[in-house]
């Protein structure tokens, strides 16, 4: 009687060699990332090896190993090395080469600064396959998990307990010393380096209560011009009425730190930020500049800032540095969270046209609402009276549209698809190059498929 399956032999013996690209499907994402990074030019890179000694990885196999594993979920070095062993498509990157997981590591973390070079590459190069030129752009942020634990985290009143608490007891113990004869106990604790071990600690509790005291300067520095700000316009007021204000009166910043006011032992410059869902979690603020055509990123940056108000200048700076060829900005959309005059007042400063929301939208408008076009401006109009009436006009209600199905879906699929939802180094320095890495791989994926999409 004939079998009902097809047999099998896990102990298959091959009579030539076989090769990994017999095991990739035509047109596999692997092939397109090593077709990218052969058009690279990693002289930058490739000059600081001095040679001598034994033979390094070429960076080019690194690189492509770093940015498949970015795209595909595998971030660590560890995994990645593993990966060059169990996956056809790393192995295919690797070339049949298996570089340990420190070699990794230290490459990613020593030419974090180069990547900012390979990023204007990428943008070139997408340019070549026949993105248009970048004309408008999507700006948000992001909250991503820092490489720290919020249990981590040392608040300024807790510091202030626990340093009087240690200093009790390095007191006590030196007492305990002086008197006994031995410098260890009944009980078999060793005096000098339980007092030590208290030292230690006390020398963390200094450092963040530095770090908390400048922080705290930081925010008062912000906290005080704000309230001059609202002094100073209620004061006009009551000048030009001639009464007074019936508001709350201002309340003056404290120029001191808070009890909460916290800093983390593990990334001292990631913070205690707000996330989507609710709660608070050990956080840095990932920006990024959409193309609202090609959905490509053309600008990164990362900050501590737990809200997006003071991101503009920044993005602006990094979209000026794009070549003309690449973009000539004349559009920024945002959201309500960028808004502010001197925001606006920037945009236009720099010939770029502000559609940022001042309010969120009304759900469920009526039909009249929606389509109804706004009285029009008056002759003397400020530049910013003119930006705030363009988002109210049917031409600037479509293109701010187009905000929500730019910038927002990257952002899903970075955390979602791709599952970048926590940083692996620590600083911000260094986490800034690590989103810049994360851009340059969405950039890839998408010229992927917009490749894709052209051939048909």
């Amino acid at each position: 009687m004939a079998s009902l399956f097809k047999g099998y032999n896990r102990d298959i013996k091959y009579l030539l060699p076989p090769s990994v690209t017999d095991w990739l499907q035509a047109g596999h994402l692997a092939y397109f990332v090593s077709d990218i990074v052969d058009k690279l030019d990693l002289s930058e890179i490739k000059n600081t090896y001095k040679g001598g000694g034994q033979q390094g990885y070429d960076p080019e196999i690194l690189i492509c190993l770093l940015f498949y594993g970015y795209m595909t979920g595998v971030f660590s070095s560890r995994k990645i090395e593993n990966a060059t062993y169990e996956s056809i498509p790393f192995r295919y990157l690797a070339s049949n080469q298996h570089p340990d997981h420190d070699t990794i590591a230290t490459f990613r973390r020593r030419f974090l600064p180069e990547l900012t070079g390979i990023f204007v590459q990428i943008l070139t190069i997408a340019r070549e396959i026949g993105v248009k030129k970048v004309g408008t752009v999507s700006l948000d942020g992001t909250k991503v998990r820092a490489n720290a634990s919020k249990h981590k985290a040392l608040s300024w009143g807790y510091a202030n307990k626990l340093e009087a608490q240690l200093k009790s007891e390095i007191e006590s113990l030196m007492k305990k010393a002086e008197v006994m004869d031995s410098t260890v106990d009944d009980q078999g604790m060793d005096i000098p380096e339980e007092i030590i071990l208290r030292e230690d600690r006390l020398k963390a509790i200094d450092k963040a209560k530095r770090i908390i005291l400048v922080r705290s300067k930081e925010r008062y520095a912000h906290e005080k011009e704000k309230y001059d700000t609202k002094v100073r316009l209620r004061e006009e007021k009551a000048r030009i009425t001639g009464k007074k204000s019936n508001g709350k009166t201002p309340i003056p910043p404290v120029d001191e730190p808070r009890d909460k006011d916290q800093v983390n032992l593990t990334d001292e410059e990631s913070r205690i930020m707000p996330v989507k869902g609710g709660g608070f979690d050990q956080c840095y603020n990932a920006q990024a500049s959409v193309d609202v055509d090609s959905m490509i990123i053309v600008a990164t940056d990362v900050t501590t800032h737990t809200n997006d108000k003071k991101e503009i200048a920044p993005a602006i700076i990094e979209l000026e540095k794009l070549d003309n060829d690449i973009a000539e900005v004349e559009n920024l959309l945002a959201d309500t969270g960028y808004h502010s005059a001197e925001n606006v007042e920037l945009c236009i400063d720099h010939n770029i046209s502000p559609l940022i929301a001042r309010k969120r939208e009304k759900h469920h408008p009526s039909p009249e609402e929606r389509f109804a076009e706004p009285a029009p401006l008056p002759e003397n109009a400020t530049p910013f009276m003119c930006a705030s009436h363009r988002l109210t006009t049917q031409e600037g209600k479509k293109l701010y549209a187009k905000r929500k199905s730019t910038v927002e879906p990257v952002f899903g699929i970075v955390k979602s698809v791709m599952g970048f939802r926590q940083f692996s180094l620590r600083g911000e320095e260094k986490v800034k190059g690590e989103w810049k890495l994360v851009a340059i791989c969405w950039n890839i994926k998408r010229l992927h498929k917009i490749k894709e999409s052209m051939a048909q």
